[in-house]
């Protein structure tokens, strides 16, 4: 019942998401209102005087990454937007700018303070660079190593969403012995923090500053007040001028939208309002299941939890901004398929029913900020297991991402330095596509609980991420043979997916624990190595193409079970046991691909902005 009473008490105080930002601000305290100057000006966390560049990276060092860097500058076509979309355009990029600084002080304590320090410090446009490429001060290295190149504490686990020094075995502990606290501890959209006085204090101040979220988070005070070592904030209180900042502008840009696209409108008013429950129900439920009829789409909140290195809970923000190619989406929605028939085929007991006509639209890149900037080619969201199953997902293809020709060319000299001659051709972007968009429409596939009853991130936790990101993987070479068998997809097509699945699964460098997608890209290697679909010849990889379906059925076979089991132990003995790094394996076909034309880092722009 709480999620209905959030949202039903949200548009209860809010009247429908029609107050503004100002009103908001009046409603905190009418006598000693924010300056708009000051609500608006995103704040840091240290002062700007703080000497960030002591001890610094120098210009030799960052060379090591910005030459080894491709720049790709991502346009738009403006002439397409109507005046109330680039008007609406403009807000979700400024909601987003804040949502970037948000995302950067989740990741690390002192990144916003950077951010701010280095938009004032000109002599080093490489430091800033840097700073875009790795979203903080903390790089990684060709060696993959994670290193700060600024004056700023070490990376930890913990990033900036649980307390300072906490350590998994005293969070641990804690939950052992206040086994009720374990939900809003490990909640998705909530920061922890230790039960102290000067974090209760601050905690009742950001609640009398804006009574609208005291209204909207029933009992949160008396938790606070009652909490014995530590307690859970909701992100709408801890960082509540920024989202009362980002509120306004979703607003405002549901406003200008209502006569152009009426659903998208919708969204945004719903979304607006999410942020100050953090409850997503109900923009999610607009956002999936709306009719949008313009141009433009996002994606904003927080999701994904590849961040958080200490549990895999928590969410991390992020914001798209996205252009329709109406084009290619009817023709991309009409090649789908029956995705039943390939549920009912996958290897596991469980299966479900799923929505076949489940909404896919191609895009493309506006601009992104938080965890979505990069070259992200594409998404599958919510993630919640109780909205899938009531909504279900939609799925944003980024096609110039995907399909930008300087991407896939670094690509394929990659892979070509990976793998013998004869299998050179084999690698097409075609292939990359239809792997990529079965590898979203694969998320949507195999079980969503556990066997009891649980979600599955709640019951393998820092395992959940990579068994989902491998699941996908597998599921969409599963249903490349499916379609194949079928007649939908050619011979040369379900080579150039299977090429692609290769390539997708050699690592450069060995992965740590922490990176879901790196640990679960080995699993598969070694697998594929195990199976002998992969062997080494000359000093290369060959690929036995016969064994590719039996392989991957096996592999899938095992992470289903793994998900449907829920065991976090039994998860994790299985990605002890196979991502053992060879160095004279894997190493020497890493450092193959490393030596191959082409760069290993990227740093993205995008003309909307003026860059």
């Amino acid at each position: 019942m709480k999620p209905i009473l959030l949202t039903g008490i949200a548009f209860a105080v809010l009247s429908q998401a029609s107050y503004s930002h100002a009103q908001l601000r009046d409603i905190a305290d009418p006598e000693e209102t924010v300056k708009t100057s000051e609500m608006d000006a995103p704040k840091t966390s240290e002062k700007l005087t703080a000497n960030y560049l002591e001890g610094a990276w120098d210009k030799s060092r960052t060379a090591e990454i910005l030459d080894d860097t491709m720049r790709i500058k991502f346009d738009y076509d403006a002439l397409a937007l109507s005046e109330a979309e680039e008007i609406a355009a403009q807000d979700l990029m400024e909601a987003g700018a804040r949502l970037h600084t948000l995302y950067l002080e989740q990741r690390h304590p002192q990144a916003r303070a950077v951010e701010a320090y280095l938009k004032e410090e000109t002599t080093r446009d490489d430091l800033d660079d840097l700073f875009r490429i790795m979203k903080g001060p903390i790089a990684t290295t060709p060696d993959n190593k994670r290193k700060a190149f600024l004056n700023v504490d070490a990376e930890a686990p913990r990033r900036n969403v649980y307390p300072d020094e906490i350590t998994r075995e005293e969070m641990d502990a804690f939950l052992a012995e206040y086994p009720e606290a374990r939900d809003e501890i490990l909640d998705l959209r909530a920061v922890v923090k230790r039960a102290d006085e000067a974090e209760k204090k601050e905690a009742f101040d950001k609640l009398d500053l804006f009574p609208a979220l005291d209204i909207l988070h029933p009992g949160l005070r008396e938790n606070i007040e009652d909490a014995e070592e530590f307690f859970a904030l909701p992100y709408s209180v801890a960082y509540a001028e920024d989202i009362m900042f980002i509120y306004d502008r979703l607003t405002h840009a549901a406003e200008v939208m209502e006569e152009d696209d009426i659903a998208f409108s919708r969204f945004l008013k719903l979304r607006a309002v999410d942020l100050l429950t953090d409850n997503y129900d109900g923009g999610d439920a607009a956002w999936v299941t709306g009719e949008f009829t313009g141009n433009l789409n996002a994606q904003i909140g927080s999701y994904e939890t590849y961040d958080d290195a200490l549990y895999g809970v928590k969410s991390f923000f992020s914001l798209s901004l996205l252009q329709r190619d109406i084009e290619k989406s009817e023709e991309l929605a009409a090649s789908i398929g029956d995705i039943q028939a390939i549920e009912d085929a996958l290897p596991y007991t469980a299966n479900k029913e799923v929505r076949s006509n489940i909404p896919v639209a191609v895009y493309n890149v506006i601009a992104d900020y938080g965890q979505a900037r990069g070259t992200n080619t594409a998404t599958i969201l919510p993630n919640e297991g109780h909205l899938s199953r009531q909504y279900g997902r939609t799925i944003l293809i980024r096609s110039n991402v995907l399909t930008n020709e300087k991407i896939f060319a670094d690509s394929k000299s990659a892979y070509q330095a990976a793998i013998v001659d004869r299998h050179h051709d084999d690698l097409e972007l075609e292939g990359n596509f239809y792997r990529t968009l079965w590898h979203e429409i694969g998320h949507y596939m195999g079980p969503d609980q556990t066997k009891d009853g649980q979600d599955i991130d709640a019951a393998l936790q820092d395992t959940a991420d990579l068994m989902e990101e491998m699941k996908a993987d597998l599921v969409s070479l599963f249903s490349a043979q499916k379609l194949h068998a079928a007649g939908t997809f050619s011979d040369k097509r379900l080579r150039a997916i299977y090429a692609s699945g290769i390539l997708r699964v050699l690592n450069k460098n060995q992965p740590r624990r922490d990176q879901a997608y790196g640990t679960m890209q080995l699993i598969q290697w070694n697998w594929l190595l195990d199976k002998d679909v992969l062997s080494m010849e000359d000093g290369k990889l060959t690929i036995n193409y016969d064994l590719y379906p039996a392989a991957v059925e096996s592999l899938l076979e095992v992470v289903l079970d793994f998900q449907y089991q829920g065991d976090r132990d039994a998860a994790n003995d299985f990605i002890e046991r196979w991502t053992e790094w060879d160095a004279a394996l894997h190493g020497e076909i890493g450092d193959l691909m490393k030596a191959a034309p082409g760069a290993n880092y990227r740093l993205v722009t995008y003309e909307a902005l003026g860059e």
